[in-house]
C-alpha cells in the first residue's frame, strides 16, 4: 500500500480475515465457472480460464473449490452470469470503476447506485471515467520472490512493461494482451504469481489525506463487500504517512 505506487487501487481492510477469505474464493469460483462456459476447460487454450485459475493459487484457494467451480459449469447447472461494469465517482473527484458478475443486472445495479449515493458518491454513465484510467495487466509477488532487480529483469525478458518494487512487494505492469504469457513466463522463473489479472490503472491520480481517504476506503469497502462485486478500482493517492493516519484511526 506504498503511497509512490501510483497505479495501485489502494486497499483498506479491517475485520474477520476468514470471512474476507471465503468471499474472495466465492467470486474466484465465480470467475473460474463463467470463463470454463465461455471456452472450455482447458487452461492452455482458455487464457481466461488459466488467469482465473493463477488467481485461485495466488490466494491459496483449495483444490477442490477450483474443481467444483469447473464441475459447477460443465455439468449445466450453474448460473447464467453476466458481466457489468459501473463508473461513477466517490468523494473528493476520486474516479471509480465498478466491476460485476451478476445474475441479476437489476439487482446489481440497485445495490451498486444505493452505495454510492449512501457514501457521497455519484453513479455515472458507462464511459464516464474510463477515460482516466487505462486497462492493463498486473501481476504481484511478495518481496521475498527475488531482488528487485531478479523480478525487473525477468519480466522485461518476458515482455513486461515494467516491474515496480518495494519493501513488500514487486508488480509487474504489462500490456493487456501479453497478461498471459508475461505471467507463464515469470512462474517458470519464480513461483505462481500472489496476484495477476486485467486492471485499470489510473492514468491521473488526486492526492487525498487520511481524512478524505477515509471516506472514499469506506465506499469501496462496502462496494467490495457486495458478492456479485469482483473488483474496485479508483484514481487516489494516498502517502505512507496518511496512511499511517488512517489505520490507526481504525485500531
Amino acid at each position: 500500500m506504498a503511497g509512490h505506487s501510483q497505479f495501485k487501487n489502494i486497499m483498506y481492510r479491517k475485520g474477520a480475515q476468514d470471512a474476507k477469505r471465503a468471499k474472495i474464493f466465492t467470486k474466484i469460483a465465480r470467475e473460474i465457472t463463467v470463463a470454463v462456459k465461455e471456452s472450455g476447460t482447458d487452461p492452455v487454450s482458455n487464457p481466461r480460464l488459466r488467469l482465473a485459475m493463477q488467481k485461485a493459487r495466488g490466494v491459496n484457494m483449495p483444490k477442490d473449490n477450483i474443481d467444483r467451480a469447473v464441475k459447477r459449469a460443465t455439468g449445466g447447472d450453474a448460473d447464467h452470469y453476466e458481466e457489468v461494469r459501473y463508473e461513477g465517482y466517490a468523494p473528493n473527484g476520486v474516479a471509480v470503476i465498478v466491476e460485476a458478475l451478476t445474475d441479476n443486472r437489476n439487482r446489481t445495479g440497485g445495490a451498486v447506485r444505493s452505495i454510492f449515493a449512501k457514501n457521497g458518491g455519484a453513479l455515472g454513465e458507462t464511459g464516464s471515467v474510463t477515460f482516466s484510467f487505462e486497462r492493463v495487466g498486473q501481476i504481484g509477488y511478495a518481496a521475498s520472490a527475488g531482488t528487485p532487480d531478479d523480478l525487473l529483469n525477468a519480466a522485461i525478458d518476458a515482455g513486461a512493461r515494467d516491474c515496480i518494487s518495494d519493501d513488500n512487494e514487486h508488480v509487474i505492469i504489462t500490456e493487456f494482451e501479453d497478461l498471459g504469457p508475461v505471467a507463464k513466463a515469470l512462474e517458470e522463473n519464480f513461483k505462481a504469481p500472489d496476484q495477476v489479472g486485467a486492471v485499470w490503472k489510473p492514468l491521473n491520480t488526486v492526492p487525498l489525506d487520511a481524512e478524505k481517504a477515509e471516506g472514499v476506503m469506506k465506499m469501496i469497502n462496502a462496494l467490495e463487500d457486495d458478492d456479485d462485486v469482483q473488483n474496485v478500482y479508483a484514481n487516489f493517492e494516498i502517502s505512507d504517512e496518511e496512511m499511517r493516519k488512517l489505520s490507526d484511526s481504525a485500531a
